[in-house]
Parts: C-alpha cells; sequence; structure tokens
C-alpha cells in the first residue's frame, strides 16, 4: 500500500506551515503568501545525502578549550572593496548571501571576483544564463579564465557530484532560487526549496572549508526573497544597491559574523566590469563653485570610513491644500521630526511649504550625525541664500533645538581638511579645545536657532 503524500501550506514570505491555506499569515501580516507544497518523505531524508558527503563522519562532543581557534584565517581578495565588507577577507568556511535588484550587477561582481581569485579553483554553477552567456560576460571583463569552471547545473545532487570531481576551493551559486533538492517534493524557488538547497552548501561549506557565495533575489518591496531562516542561515549577507540606470552601485553589509555590519563598499559600473571607487567623497561631492541654495554638505561615518554627503532641499510654497514631504535617500519620518523643530523653535512656517529632500550620489544614510545639515539645507532653501561651499556640518538634534554631539570626531575633521574645507561646525558638547585642528576652523554651536540666526 503506497504512503499517503502529506500536503502542507507554506508561506513564501515567512515560511510558517499550516495545514490549510489561510488569506492572511499569522506570522508575517502578509497576504495570498500561502502555496500548496508536498512534505519531504522520511525515507528520502536520511543521512546518506548530507551537503553533497557520502561519508560524513559522525560528530563528536568536544570541550571548547580543545577548539583550534581560527579567527585570524582569511583569503585576501584581490577586490579590496569586497574585502571591506566582509570585514577584511574571505574566511574559509563561509556562506555568504549577496541581494540585489534584477540586473544591478550581482553576477557580474561575482564572476569578476571568481576570475580575480586566479590562485585558487573556482566553480561558478549558473542556474538562470548558459555558459556562452557567462562566457561572453567573462570576455568583456578582460581577466584569466583557466582557473575558472562554470556548471550549468541546477540539482544538488549533480552539482555536488561534480563538487566532488573537481574539489574547487570557491564555488559561487548563481542563483539559490533556482536550485532545487530531489529531497523535496516541490517547485524550485519555494520556501522548502530554498531551506534545503541552501542548507546542504552551508553543510558542505562548514564540513570542507570551501566558502560559498550564494546570490538571492529580492521581492518587490526590497527585501530577499524565500524564507527568513534563510537569512539566518548564512554566515554574511550584502546587499546591493542603486539604479540600474546609472553607473554607481553600493555593497552594503546587512549580517556579518566575521566582521561589522556597517561598512559599505562602492563601485561604478563600467563596459569592463564594476571598478572600485577607492575615494567616495569624489563622487558624492561636486563642489559647484555657483552653489545654489539648498544645498549642505553633511558629514557620516560608514564603518570605518568617513563619508561626505551632499544634501539638496527644495522648500517652496504649496500649491495644493496638503503640502507634500519627499524623501530620497533619508528616513521620511526623521524628516518630518526636523520640520516640526524648525517650526517651533526656530520660527519657520513649514506647515504651508512643499519640503522635498534628496542626498545625492544615491546615498543613503541614517546617521543621524547628518541632522544639522539636512536643517541647514532646508533653511537655505526657505530663505533662498545659498550657503559657503567651504562649510561642513555635522551634529544630531534633539527635540528641544539643541545640537547634540557626534563620535568619531577626529576622523571627520581630518577628512574633512583633507577634503579642501575651511570650516567645521560641530556641537560644543564635543570639547573642540582639545581636537587638533589640521587647517580646518572648527565652529562651535549649541542650539539650532542660534546657528541658523548666525547664518541667515
Amino acid at each position: 500500500m503506497a504512503a499517503k503524500i502529506k500536503i502542507n501550506f507554506v508561506c513564501q514570505s515567512c515560511g510558517t506551515q499550516s495545514p490549510k491555506w489561510i488569506g492572511k499569515c499569522p506570522a508575517c501580516g502578509e497576504w495570498n503568501t500561502y502555496v500548496e507544497e508536498i512534505a519531504a518523505s522520511p525515507a528520502k531524508t536520511d543521512s546518506r545525502t548530507f551537503g553533497g558527503q557520502l561519508n560524513r563522519h559522525q560528530p563528536v562532543a568536544v570541550p571548547l578549550s580543545e577548539v583550534t581557534p581560527q579567527s585570524g584565517l582569511r583569503w585576501e581578495c584581490p577586490d579590496g572593496e569586497l574585502n571591506r565588507v566582509l570585514g577584511g577577507g574571505i574566511v574559509p568556511g563561509s556562506l555568504v548571501l549577496l541581494g540585489g535588484e534584477p540586473g544591478i550587477g550581482k553576477s557580474t561582481l561575482l564572476l569578476q571576483v571568481a576570475l580575480q581569485m586566479q590562485l585558487f579553483k573556482v566553480l561558478y554553477i549558473s542556474g538562470e544564463e548558459s555558459e556562452a552567456q557567462v562566457r561572453m560576460r567573462a570576455d568583456r571583463l578582460g581577466l584569466p579564465l583557466q582557473h575558472c569552471y562554470i556548471l550549468t547545473e541546477t540539482e544538488t545532487t549533480a552539482i555536488f557530484r561534480q563538487i566532488q570531481q573537481l574539489q574547487p576551493q570557491l564555488i559561487i551559486v548563481d542563483s539559490i532560487q533556482t536550485i532545487f533538492s530531489p529531497l523535496i517534493e516541490s517547485a524550485p524557488g519555494s520556501v522548502s526549496q530554498i531551506r534545503q538547497s541552501a542548507g546542504e552548501f552551508m553543510r558542505f561549506a562548514k564540513d570542507n572549508q570551501v566558502p560559498v557565495f550564494l546570490v538571492g533575489h529580492i521581492t518587490k518591496d526590497g527585501s530577499l526573497a524565500g524564507p527568513k531562516v534563510l537569512e539566518h542561515l548564512v554566515d554574511t549577507v550584502l546587499q546591493f544597491e542603486g539604479d540600474r540606470h546609472h553607473q554607481y552601485r553600493i555593497v552594503r553589509t546587512l549580517k556579518n559574523r566575521f566582521g561589522s555590519t556597517s561598512e559599505l563598499a562602492i563601485y561604478e559600473m563600467q563596459g569592463a566590469g564594476l571598478r572600485e571607487v577607492s575615494n567616495p567623497n569624489e563622487l558624492l561631492l561636486t563642489r559647484q563653485m555657483a552653489q545654489s541654495s539648498g544645498v549642505a554638505i553633511g558629514s557620516t561615518i560608514e564603518g570605518n570610513r568617513s563619508l561626505f554627503c551632499e544634501i539638496q532641499s527644495l522648500v517652496s510654497a504649496a500649491a495644493y491644500g496638503t503640502p507634500q514631504r519627499s524623501a530620497t535617500g533619508y528616513d521620511a519620518k526623521r524628516l518630518n521630526m526636523l520640520l516640526a523643530v524648525l517650526e517651533k523653535r526656530c520660527g519657520y512656517r513649514m506647515g504651508s511649504q512643499d519640503v522635498f529632500l534628496n542626498i545625492a550620489g544615491g546615498l543613503r544614510v541614517e546617521d543621524p550625525s547628518i541632522d544639522l545639515a539636512v536643517c541647514v539645507s532646508m533653511a537655505s532653501s526657505f530663505n533662498d541664500q545659498s550657503l559657503s561651499e567651504d562649510a561642513v556640518f555635522a551634529g544630531e538634534i534633539g527635540l528641544g533645538g539643541e545640537i547634540r554631539p557626534v563620535t568619531r570626531v577626529e576622523a571627520r575633521i581630518a577628512e574633512a581638511a583633507r577634503l579642501g574645507f575651511r570650516r567645521f561646525y560641530l556641537s560644543s558638547f564635543n570639547n573642540l579645545s582639545q581636537l587638533k585642528k589640521p587647517g580646518i576652523e572648527l565652529v562651535s554651536v549649541n542650539r539650532l536657532d542660534e546657528l541658523i540666526s548666525r547664518l541667515f
């Protein structure tokens, strides 16, 4: 008598299972995300096929004091920007997930990394493109091809069979949504398939100390597609950001078990691949001679890097009943808070004004230290008076209108002096008298209304 097939309904957003179909997921709150899937058979999920290893040793518990630390073992990649976001290099046995919009350059970046690692045997697994398509992109990059192997396969059993024969030192999977395991009787890209396939690659990476890079798709709201357990499973999550119609790309670290999560890398998309932008401040700042009103320079910190972003504001009288509030690269809720502070503490009537805010260069900033630059930029546009192009601002704004101190002031001042700024506006709580002043004037400010009355 044949065994009864068990059916489950799985949420494609968070992976929650239910014995029947539900319109709204009780876990994540999404609508119409439950899809019928066939549960895995216990006979198929034995230990004989375990991450591509047929004879996997039985794990034994050992005292933590006898474990050999391997924190300093990393492979340095020729791509310095990728080393930055990975925390100093590629860690053997790590599982890295790279997500981004279609056409943003994920495959180009990882193929470029595969061709740059000339001292290692690299296996590039493509489930979306043919061998000829990958070769065409590789020819555009203009790098040596002898050490890189291409495999166009989507079934995990065949993939791990090739891995055992080739014995690569680095594996790239493009993409995890196209890979399927014969142990799960559901379609590729489903929650069960993504969880099973990623789990097999994770076990192989840990057992053989081979780093694996996974390319992941994203949903329409910008989050990584598939179950949330995929992000918990991997060691590092990288987010590829930027507009595919522009030439600059940003790789941001969302999770990293081996380094900081505050790092970012900036690339320039060219015909021959992605070029590293070693000095992003020259990219983010235009420093035009004839500067218009509503433009201010703010100082922010991203990981170990001091960045200066150009903040553009446009404040005009509302033509309709409800004023518009639009922010690009900045938190809209924080913008509304700063507008309330300007109206309450500084006397600006922002309730009848349309406000548009933009962080130039495609950068998204969450550091509150640019609050001061945002407020000064909006006040400049409101008064239609331009600011000095050699001035930079750094400070967090409180609800009482006070300017709060920022961290890592020395790095901000040194970078501002190197870029040619002559005046740096900082909070008076930063103890400016004890700071080094390498050819730049440090202006102490205490309250927002006092600074705006001084500037305008």
